[in-house]
């Protein structure tokens, strides 16, 4: 779950001083292991996007280069080996390389490139068919992501936040507060667009809302566009889908009023609305232009999409579910051809990717596919990259447990690999399987890992992880290096990943089924699968042990004040005490619809789920790690946690990382994070 920034003046005190004294230490046996683990997650090579040409000729990438920061890559689609890089950097210089996007005629490659005397980012075009070097169109002065052409390749847009001093989102960290909060310092994310020859950038949104996503009419004259006033990281739960002519150029008119002429397309916030109280994102426009597709449902996190598929007239209108009662999760699509889109979606913790006819609202079996990985391109949420050809070829990354991340492109019954990075990296932990079981009438699927060197006479101890969210759900996919389930894999541990109540993949039902009960179905649901597991598998009931990270963290709190069947827990991020947390956080608009209502109007809901009101019945040793400047779930959640449990002499440790926001960018952060909560582990249920 994203949750902002919180404004009480932290107890910054001792906790910097103290937050990185040493635990329990791991065993010298462990130590050579947790080398030989790192080693083999930080020696793969990540392609981070890729996007195939509209005419289906050319793909790019964009990969962590050897030499240090990131390249892009291009190659013609009939003879991937003949790889040309694109020349940005001269000499010995490295640059950061992200955000490609092919111009309407597949001849221009734009991108975003820090690789300039200044080392001020900028959009650059080359032309990998002609000439790979690259030059740079304009220089950006803030934060830039999200490239996108107009149909008629005339402009290069982007969401931008002029003169940003940190990415757009909740998962970065929070600018310390000072000042007059939520006035003073808001940064407000807009659409620009660039003019494709001569470099001149315009706002083309109005100042006074804050853009998540956008879309492009085919005639290029018009955008569509999730958008709610600021601040940003707050009121995405509250974004209303809005169109409005494009006007390069445009300024305020007299009175203060923004000369960009939105309207409102779609409010969720109003009662008779179809969508009301849900959340809205990838706005998509048909190819006539008489129609806008969007998905809906209840989303716990900007950019974690799951929900139905909803059409509605682009002159205005009431939106239409032509998804209904699927039993997955559509997280992303594109309109193909008439009324054909091309879709994907979380199915049971697998990805589904299939054509699907409006009309008769059916999948065309012969353009469907199922894979057991984790897929995605580099923009939204499991997105494909589409040519525009008869065959409709596709570009994306895929990985799995066993599988490193490599592009693949081709028509789903002709996928080929393009990349070969990671083709010698072989996994150090355990086999994956998909677990399945049945709980209070809803069916729950997850991941078990194997321990490493499985060895069916023995007795393991098992750990749970719990991903956030709730809105999400765990797919298969290659590590990287720091918290996660493998690295306990590889040191001898079960790794149960359930995907519970509350998770995409079952259908919008399913994820809906946990609101107004935090803690509770969800948490039966994953006991039924500790059960599950344990019955088919030589686990030591009296060594499990329960971990997550955000909605993760919450559980893990949570979970410790319901049951002792836990003897060990480390809790990344989590909520102790949600009516506390209410007035700390800076997203406080995402609990509403979960809730029912803000916790000045019901407290008691919220008192239910908090496990500060629970404490006394805590007797699993609990460590506890957060970021300093975590705006999602903010520090003083940990605290509070951690001095409760310390006062009821409870084994703790509280660990508060400095300069990280919810999602941790230093490398010595993560590894820290991973090595203790291994540690911890090890001291209360070790591997025998």
């Amino acid at each position: 779950m994203h949750l902002r920034k919180w404004i009480a003046p932290f107890f910054c005190l001792s906790f910097a001083v103290s937050a990185l004294a040493q635990t329990a230490p791991i065993s010298p046996a462990q130590n050579s292991r947790m080398g030989e683990i790192l080693s083999q997650l930080e020696s793969v090579r990540t392609p981070r996007q890729t996007a195939i040409s509209p005419d289906g000729q050319w793909i790019a990438w964009t990969v962590a280069s050897k030499e240090g920061g990131s390249e892009v890559d291009a190659a013609p689609l009939s003879n991937p080996q003949a790889v040309h890089r694109i020349t940005v950097c001269a000499g010995d210089e490295k640059g950061n390389e992200n955000d490609i996007a092919w111009s309407p005629d597949s001849k221009h490659l734009a991108f975003l490139s820090n690789c300039s005397s200044d080392h001020q980012e900028g959009i650059y075009l080359a032309e990998p068919g002609s000439n790979p070097s690259a030059h740079r169109l304009n220089a950006l002065h803030g934060f830039a992501h999200d490239l996108q052409w107009s149909p008629d390749g005339k402009y290069v847009s982007l969401l931008y936040v002029e003169g940003a001093t940190r990415p757009a989102g909740a998962l970065a960290a929070m600018k310390p507060p000072s000042g007059v909060i939520g006035v003073e310092g808001i940064e407000v994310q807009r659409v620009a667009a660039v003019d494709a020859t001569n470099g001149e950038l315009s706002q083309v949104t109005p100042a006074n809302l804050h853009v998540y996503e956008f879309g492009w009419s085919p005639d290029s004259k018009k955008l569509a566009y999730v958008a709610a006033p600021p601040p940003g990281e707050n009121n995405w739960w509250v974004a209303k889908l809005y169109t409005q002519r494009f006007m390069p150029g445009a300024r305020p008119v007299a009175g203060g009023r923004a000369g960009f002429d939105p309207g409102i397309l779609v409010d969720p916030n109003t009662a008779s609305s179809p969508v009301h109280g849900l959340q809205i994102a990838v706005p998509r426009w048909s190819p006539d232009g008489s129609q806008i597709a969007f998905i809906s449902g209840l989303m716990s996190d900007q950019g974690s999409t799951g929900g139905d598929i909803y059409v509605v007239p682009s002159t205005g209108g009431e939106p239409k579910d032509i998804t209904p009662d699927r039993k997955a999760s559509p997280a992303w699509f594109q309109w193909v051809q008439g009324n054909i889109l091309g879709i994907t979606e979380i199915s049971g913790g697998s990805s589904h990717l299939f054509a699907y006819d409006i009309d008769s609202q059916q999948v065309i079996n012969e353009h469907s596919l199922t894979l057991p990985e984790s897929i995605g391109s580099g923009e939204e949420m499991m997105s494909l990259s589409i040519a525009d050809t008869d065959e409709h070829p596709i570009a994306f990354i895929r990985s799995s447990f066993s599988r490193p991340p490599e592009v693949w492109a081709g028509t789903l019954d002709n996928l080929k690999q393009i990349t070969h990075y990671n083709d010698n990296l072989k996994p150090v932990w355990g086999k994956a399987d998909s677990v399945e079981w049945e709980n209070e009438g809803f069916h729950i699927q997850g991941w078990l890992i194997q321990p490493a060197n499985y060895d069916p006479s023995r007795k393991y101890p098992l750990i749970v992880m719990v991903h956030g969210g709730p809105s999400s759900a765990v797919l298969p996919r290659w590590p990287e290096a720091g918290f996660g389930g493998a690295p306990f894999s590889a040191l001898g541990y079960f790794v149960l990943m359930p995907n519970p109540r509350g998770s995409y993949g079952q259908g919008e039902k399913f994820t809906q089924a946990n609101r107004k009960d935090f803690g509770y179905g969800d948490l039966r649901d994953i006991l039924a699968g500790v059960d599950t597991v344990t019955k088919k598998n030589p686990i030591d009931p009296n060594r499990i042990g329960i971990t997550g990270w955000s909605y993760g963290g919450f559980m893990t709190m949570f979970a410790v004040t319901q049951t002792d069947r836990f003897k060990a827990a480390v809790a990344g991020a989590g909520i102790s005490n949600w009516q506390s947390y209410y007035g700390e956080n800076s997203i406080d608009q995402w609990m509403i619809p979960f809730f029912g209502a803000s916790v000045y109007d019901d407290p008691a809901v919220y008192a239910k789920s908090s496990a500060i009101h629970f404490i006394r019945k805590v007797k699993t040793p609990t460590l506890v790690v957060v970021g300093d400047r975590d705006g999602e779930c903010p520090a003083p959640q940990s605290f509070e946690f951690w001095h409760a449990l310390r006062d009821e002499h409870v084994p703790t440790e509280l660990v508060v990382y400095p300069n990280e926001g919810h999602g941790f960018v230093n490398r010595e952060h993560r590894i820290d994070v991973l090595e203790r909560a291994l540690a911890w582990f090890e001291k209360y249920m070790p591997v025998q």
